[in-house]
């Protein structure tokens, strides 16, 4: 029978540790794996060579023959067949394999390379085997940042389920969090792959976020920044009023504490909000305020 070469399958050398051995066939399994290709008889193949490749390579016993005797099984042939009737029915029922338990296929038959070197399926073939975990499922949620100011929840509906869903205060433009259990389901009794819900959060509002701060510019006119006075803002959810000294000077920043944004997973705390003042300079003055002016230029000189 041809020789096929398992370390070349599963895309590893002959050093492979067994780690090495268990992350590439996971790795291929998961790929080529029938749930995830329907239909497709060249998907099927490859994932039945990859089980039988990590059915020999996880096995330090198989492994060792393989390596052994390679090419040169059938001259070797005889000796392990004397090995083989020594060996219990229950010794084999007791071994496990790396990553998914050994091969995985089902009722696909091994190839005639594996059943001339290692005799018929193994007995774990018979046994239990490890279900294949199903696929994660990936989706954007658009809202607006008035709508993740206070935790509310909603349903979304995901591949024809509904899903209930508590947002968080405070969540980020860009941010991912995990539902388990809620994804693609699983396979030979393998559990259910999560659901990936990424947020995309839309400002339509006055203010710049950065994580829970916020900040905003407030024009103030020239004769409340001379004077001094009180003005009136807007914070994300009310309104406070603010002193003016006199003499403010344009680009002065001013500190709201806890005026920002709520804190994400943390109740009750908020960020500050940071006003920056911009002096609107008069362009239309009447021959009174012009000659006011003036005076005042003659009083500095």
């Amino acid at each position: 029978m041809a020789f096929i070469d398992y370390y070349k399958i599963l895309g590893i050398d002959k050093s492979a540790t067994a780690a090495d051995i268990k992350k590439a066939y996971r790795k291929l399994a998961r790929k080529h794996h029938p749930d995830v290709n329907p239909n497709d008889k060249s998907a099927e193949l490859k994932f039945k060579e990859i089980n039988e490749a990590n059915e020999v390579l996880s096995d330090p016993d198989k492994r060792k023959k393989y390596d052994k005797y390679g090419k040169d099984w059938q001259h070797g042939e005889a000796y392990e067949q004397a090995q083989r009737e020594q060996q219990s029915q229950q010794q084999y029922q007791q071994q496990t394999y790396g990553g998914f338990g050994g091969n995985d296929f089902g009722d696909h038959e091994f190839s005639s390379f594996f059943e001339s070197m290692f005799g018929g399926g193994s007995s774990h073939r018979r046994g239990r085997t490890s279900g294949f975990r199903g696929q994660d499922f990936n989706a954007e949620l658009q809202l607006d940042l008035n709508d993740v100011y206070k935790t509310q929840k909603r349903v979304l509906t995901v591949n024809g389920k509904s899903i209930r869903l508590t947002i968080p205060a405070g969540v980020e433009n860009g941010q991912v969090i995990k539902i388990k259990g809620k994804g693609g389901p699983g396979s030979n009794g393998g559990q259910a792959g999560d659901l990936l819900i990424q947020f995309k959060i839309n400002n339509t509002t006055k203010f710049k976020r950065d994580g829970a701060h916020l900040y905003s510019t407030e024009k103030i006119d020239l004769y409340t920044a001379i004077l001094g006075g009180e003005i009136t803002v807007d914070t994300f959810d009310s309104k406070v009023k603010l002193k003016i000294k006199p003499g403010t000077q344009n680009g002065t920043k001013v500190k709201l504490s806890g005026k920002g944004f709520p804190v994400y997973k943390n109740d009750g705390q908020f960020g500050d909000l940071f006003i920056t003042y911009e002096i609107e300079i008069p362009t239309r003055l009447s021959s009174k305020e012009k000659e006011l002016f003036t005076e005042l230029k003659n009083l500095k000189s």
